[in-house]
């Protein structure tokens, strides 16, 4: 069996608050815990839900300790399933996509979601899905991953493409469901 590494604990040790900064939010993280080193590498979830009215978007961060300071490296953006369940309806049809892409400093796979407004035929969700991956391939490769990250948050990506696809066939939502970075450079 293997065996797990257990750090010893000086006897009375009281645990206590870190503030944990993550970028991107307005509000600080306070994780609970004996010491910093505890939290290095570990990933929280913030749910997003409050600060985008009613979006319901969780977003995951890997922490990192730098000079006595916990900061948050962004790592997963994903729109929750309930909220998909939410806007779907009868007699719709939606497109989805999934693809690997580079941006200036990580590797990313971003998977984006629409809802036509009727039943469309093959073709035109063909020409959807393959205008949506040009659109961000070509939009992903000038920014970094902290752009692209906050273009989601503020609904940027999202109205740029869905303007971009409007020519092909409109659409009543157009989201990107998840944004993941596999690896940095």
């Amino acid at each position: 069996m293997a065996q797990q590494k257990v750090t010893k604990r000086k006897t009375g040790a009281k645990k206590k608050f870190f503030e944990v900064e993550v970028p991107l939010t307005a509000s600080k993280v306070h994780l609970y815990g004996y010491a910093q080193e505890d939290f290095n590498g570990k990933v929280i979830t913030l749910d997003l839900t409050r600060n985008l009215r009613g979006k319901n978007l969780e977003l995951k961060a890997k922490i990192k300790l730098n000079n006595d300071q916990l900061n948050a490296e962004l790592v997963n953006l994903q729109l929750m399933p309930s909220y998909i369940r939410k806007v779907m309806r009868r007699g719709i049809d939606y497109v989805e996509d999934s693809f690997v892409t580079e941006c200036k400093d990580a590797k990313i796979t971003i998977k984006p979601f629409m809802i036509a407004r009727n039943r469309v035929s093959r073709k035109i969700r063909k020409a959807l899905r393959d205008t949506a991956k040009k659109h961000l391939i070509a939009y992903c490769t000038i920014r970094n991953t902290e752009e692209i990250f906050s273009e989601i948050i503020s609904n940027k990506l999202q109205r740029d493409l869905s303007l971009k696809l409007k020519k092909v066939y409109p659409l009543a939502l157009c989201e990107i469901r998840i944004l993941e970075i596999l690896q940095n450079k």
